[in-house]
């Protein structure tokens, strides 16, 4: 895949950051109305939906036979273990706190892209990864008022590691699928898998569909699901998987804010001292690596 031109870059990591940004209190709200593995598979599967509409239009780079099981493996870290842990782990914590948690992310992903792509190890990477877990103990210690439990925090990790690891799986399978028919198989199948384990767990019978719930699981299907995987998938395989992911430290920031003006939830001097540590720990991890250091 050929490489983004600067300008490309910056506007599709801004787009990226806004939309996965506010994603999250717009995903907390929703569960006003739909039970999380309903809400998962329905988000999920509409925004597979849409990309394979434009993805069928390439049918010969499909390649089924060659590519299914990498299909399925992406689908299980990327759209199951990371939408389903998530859409439950939202119950048990604020939409804020829960999210800054996840974009422990980058750090995971810089020591796995140590083990599995090859980067560089070296001191200032591993102080920073020290800083990114201290980091998340300073804000699961009561980074932003309400009900804060183990649960939540254990459902979080288990996010932010099902997405490092998709990622790493995704850049090391990159010269082999093509993006949009990798995004559009891995939703779809993800949403499917998830819609029916809603149905045989939970009661469809429970969802309330008004306006305002239409509203936003379209807006999220469109624009976080499908646009938001396919924008991220394409500056993971144009560029180095861990310079990418550092960029996302400021999705929390958006999501904080974002929380803070529509779900009224409150900051606190540990979410902010938490957050200042996870940006540091972000930036040395990816910090270019001089003589000497």
């Amino acid at each position: 895949m050929p490489q983004l031109s600067r300008s490309k870059t910056t506007l599709y990591l801004t787009f990226l950051v806004f939309v996965w940004g506010i994603n999250w209190p717009l995903s907390k709200y929703a569960l006003n109305y739909i039970s999380p593995l309903l809400f998962a598979g329905l988000r999920t599967l509409f925004g597979g939906l849409i990309l394979l509409g434009f993805a069928l239009r390439r049918l010969e780079l499909l390649r089924l036979k060659k590519t299914w099981r990498m299909y399925l493996i992406s689908s299980f870290l990327n759209i199951i273990l990371f939408y389903g842990l998530q859409t439950v782990g939202l119950q048990y914590m604020p939409a804020g706190l829960f999210s800054a948690i996840v974009f422990l992310q980058p750090v995971l992903l810089g020591v796995l892209s140590w083990l599995w792509l090859g980067e560089a190890m070296y001191f200032l990477k591993a102080v920073g990864l020290v800083l990114g877990f201290v980091g998340v103990a300073f804000i699961s210690s009561g980074g932003l008022s309400g009900d804060i439990s183990l649960h939540g925090i254990l459902f979080a990790i288990g996010t932010a590691a099902s997405w490092a690891l998709g990622t790493v799986y995704i850049k090391k399978i990159a010269m082999d699928v093509d993006i949009l028919w990798l995004t559009a198989a891995q939703l779809t199948t993800g949403g499917l898998i998830m819609l029916i384990c809603g149905f045989l767990f939970e009661d469809w019978s429970g969802v309330i569909w008004n306006r305002i719930f239409i509203y936003d699981i379209a807006f999220i299907s469109i624009f976080v699901i499908a646009l938001g995987w396919l924008v991220y998938f394409v500056l993971i395989n144009t560029g180095e998987a861990s310079k990418i992911a550092s960029y996302t430290f400021l999705i929390p920031l958006v999501s904080v804010s974002s929380s803070v003006l529509f779900l009224d939830e409150r900051v606190s001097i540990n979410l902010a001292a938490g957050l200042l540590l996870i940006v540091l720990s972000i930036v040395l991890v990816n910090y270019k690596k001089v003589s000497g250091v």
